[in-house]
């Protein structure tokens, strides 16, 4: 236990958190800044595109938290995103709430309902963790297909915009905001002393346990908070659509997401954030070929999985790296990692 004991007070040193936090915090904003560009160049359908790589991206990110780092594979995880987006809907319609205390409930709801399933959950483990969330998630979405005098069933509830107006340019940079939050939020847990009890959890729970690691305690946080990721996105993704229905919670959402993490890289972070946008341009791209896209979405899963896990993530890295061997001027400009650790 000490050596993670000796993790968490390293990164829990105030005069050594602070400048890496402001070194995260200012490769967000530097992002943001080189991204805030696009919907000047691109087309209100473009814009559009993108404003759902970055709902996807806050996902992903999520899911990768707790199934990519913490081991904990849930099949439930866009299911949070609908209860966000439901709970502020109806809280909005029914009760004439701000849009954004709606949102703030549902994330409060997503949270609790978390904690619950969790707890419930989590100590099933492989197959039995991941046939249980699936469950409840096909339970949730049956329950909100024939509730209609309250959720309007497949016919969709209409939900307020957040900006009155149904143009993507003011929701781009609203996502991406979000996007880079969670990405910052996603490398504050990590290279926290949470990050080492996530990640030694998932290497080998019972020698986690053996070092006094409160394992249960751990991963039932870690599902919380991958809850709220997605009551995030899918709160402010319902008022931006305009209309929620139950088909985005069926399985097919769950499937778009795990094929993003593993494309993009499982176990790595910029994996997700990597092929949540590939994966939606792509998905765009063979819009065409409707459903037999996830025909091969699915191959393109089994190939990245067996040929090379890393995915994305891992050429960039490999690109990264030949460059440097190359050109070693370009080795602190390419090297971002010492400003984030």
């Amino acid at each position: 236990m000490r050596a993670l004991g000796g993790v968490g007070g390293h990164f829990g040193a105030p005069h050594l958190v602070m400048p890496a936090f402001a070194w995260r915090a200012g490769w967000c904003l530097l992002a943001y800044a080189a991204l805030g560009w696009l919907p000047w160049v691109l087309s209100e359908y473009h814009t559009h595109i993108l404003v759902i790589s970055a709902y996807y991206v806050i996902l992903a990110i999520g899911w990768n938290l707790l199934a990519g780092y913490t081991g904990q594979f849930s099949l439930a995880h866009h299911t949070f995103a609908g209860i966000g987006a439901y709970t502020s809907a109806l809280l909005v319609l029914y009760l004439n709430v701000p849009v954004l205390v709606g949102i703030a409930a549902g994330v409060v709801v997503a949270a609790l309902v978390g904690w619950g399933l969790g707890t419930l959950c989590l100590r099933m483990r492989a197959i039995y963790l991941a046939l249980t969330t699936w469950a409840f998630a096909e339970s949730l979405r049956l329950l909100i297909t024939v509730e209609y005098q309250i959720t309007r069933g497949d016919l969709g509830l209409p939900t307020p915009l957040l900006f009155d107006t149904p143009r993507p340019t003011p929701y781009y940079y609203l996502f991406v905001a979000l996007a880079l939050l969670a990405v910052l939020a996603g490398w504050q847990i990590m290279r926290s002393c949470i990050g080492a009890y996530m990640r030694a959890i998932r290497d080998d729970e019972e020698a986690a346990a053996a070092m006094g690691v409160d394992t249960f305690k751990w991963k039932r946080f870690v599902f919380a908070v991958s809850a709220v990721f997605a009551a995030v996105a899918g709160g402010f993704q319902g008022h931006y659509l305009g209309l929620l229905s139950p088909t985005p919670m069926k399985f097919n959402e769950m499937a778009m997401i795990i094929v993003m993490v593993i494309v993009g890289g499982l176990r790595t972070f910029p994996g997700p954030i990597l092929g949540a946008v590939f994966i939606e341009l792509l998905s765009e791209w063979l819009r065409a070929w409707g459903e037999a896209r996830m025909v091969l979405f699915a191959l393109l899963v089994i190939v990245v999985a067996r040929g090379y896990p890393p995915g994305l993530a891992g050429v960039v890295e490999l690109v990264r790296r030949g460059l440097i061997a190359r050109l070693p001027s370009l080795g602190p400009a390419l090297s971002p990692r010492r400003q984030w650790e």
